[in-house]
């Protein structure tokens, strides 16, 4: 029988020659020969929650026990991990190699070794949290549970600040682009002069892009070697936008709908970094960013050989690449209920004097403290002087200058 035993450095086939007589402890034995982890690092267990931080699985710990005894067949995933560092390559001693023919620099093992692309997991993010306004989560996920019901995948930007002490990255506002969105891939079709006035809010704001957040729609390409986190064609495109972003704390997030066995459904947020050695992988085009159809959505395919998990490879477990990240919320400073950009329906020519008569209560800033709001009325103002000005105005919650409110309020209808 032949197990497929899979680990967050990717997965290791192992035959069991008597499966009918094989023990948990024969199995060890296995995969300390094949994939050189000891026994006594060894956790395994049949649920892929052991790879994931996450309350920890029952386990297969009795060595005794018969393989016949589990509900194991061929092809079959049994999960294991073990700490950083118990695994080893156990590469060949050092001996000469000299280039074809009778001329060239003579080269020991070791140099090769040296030449070769090691992919090594990262264990531990570069931020220690991300926390998400809940008010700007929640317009996101009832789009897409509500408008489209999870049948396309759908984008935004991550806009907020980093805590200089904590590194904890705080989201308060969700920018989404012009974009197509199909079950397996999402095109953002940006627009560079409306990232700009995005860009200028931000900064007035004192905030900076920090992420990118995505949705997995419920009907999406599935894997016939197991399930997975990523896709592929979703490892290139947040490898590329955080390559993009330029901080090491940059956030990538996930939304998707999970079924439990009852038939009920829930939304749920899930958030990552990319590895560093992913984003250079994309960086030196050894990636592969042509994703065919084809491809195994869970394996991410190389350009050129690479090493993981003590093997040369030219794919990688999509898995592998991502760095767990906790995930919070909080209450941002800003407010929403002005209605969201690019959703595909034309903005009500009424809308921004709607919104100024409902809060008419409050005063001016804080009826103006919306982002999708100040993205509205940036498209009328300069947006190297008059746009941060006028978000600085709202990120201190100060005095609205005359010449700016007259501006609104003649946008709005109301002079």
């Amino acid at each position: 029988m032949i197990l497929r035993i899979r680990s967050r450095d990717g997965t290791d086939r192992i035959t069991v020659p008597d499966a009918a007589a094989a023990t948990i402890g024969d199995l060890q034995r296995l995969i300390e020969a094949r994939a050189t982890v000891p026994v006594a690092a060894q956790r395994l267990s049949l649920d892929p929650a052991l790879l994931l931080p996450a309350p920890q699985p029952p386990l297969l710990s009795d060595p005794a026990a018969p393989l016949a005894s589990l509900p194991l067949a061929n092809g079959s995933f049994v999960y294991l991990s073990y700490p950083p560092g118990a695994r080893s390559a156990q590469p060949p001693a050092p001996r000469a190699l000299t280039a074809a023919g009778s001329f060239g620099k003579k080269m020991t093992m070791d140099d090769l070794i040296a030449r070769q692309i090691r992919v090594t997991r990262q264990e531990a993010p570069f931020c220690s949290a991300a926390s998400f306004d809940r008010d700007s989560a929640n317009a996101f996920q009832l789009h897409v549970s509500e408008s489209l019901a999870f049948a396309v995948k759908r984008a935004g930007f991550l806009y907020g600040r980093v805590d200089a002490e904590t590194k904890e990255v705080l989201v308060d506002f969700i920018y989404e682009p012009p974009q197509q969105g199909s079950s397996d891939v999402v095109h953002l079709m940006r627009d560079a002069d409306e990232e700009a006035r995005v860009d200028a809010i931000a900064d007035g704001l004192g905030m900076r892009r920090v992420g990118f957040v995505f949705t997995q729609a419920v009907g999406r390409k599935a894997s016939e070697t197991g399930e997975y986190t990523l896709s592929n064609s979703e490892v290139v495109q947040a490898a590329q936008l955080q390559a993009e972003g330029g901080i090491p704390e940059w956030v990538t997030a996930v939304v998707k709908l999970e079924v439990g066995e009852d038939g009920s459904a829930d939304v749920h947020f899930e958030a990552f970094q990319m590895s560093e050695v992913c984003v250079k992988l994309f960086k030196d085009g050894v990636l592969e960013t042509e994703i065919q159809d084809s491809d195994d959505p869970r394996l991410s395919k190389m350009r050129k050989e690479v090493i993981a998990g003590g093997k040369d490879t030219m794919e990688v477990d999509n898995d592998f690449f991502l760095v767990p990240v906790k995930i919070s919320d909080h209450q941002g400073p800003l407010s929403m209920g002005f209605p969201i950009e690019n959703r595909g329906i034309p903005l009500p020519a009424n809308a921004l004097r709607s919104h100024m008569d409902r809060a008419k209560h409050l005063p001016f800033v804080k009826r103006i403290s919306d982002f999708h709001l100040l993205l509205q009325i940036a498209a009328f103002l300069d947006v190297k002087a008059d746009v941060p000005t006028l978000a600085a105005c709202v990120g201190h919650q100060a005095e609205v200058p005359e010449g700016y409110r007259l501006l609104i309020d003649a946008l709005a209808g109301q002079t």
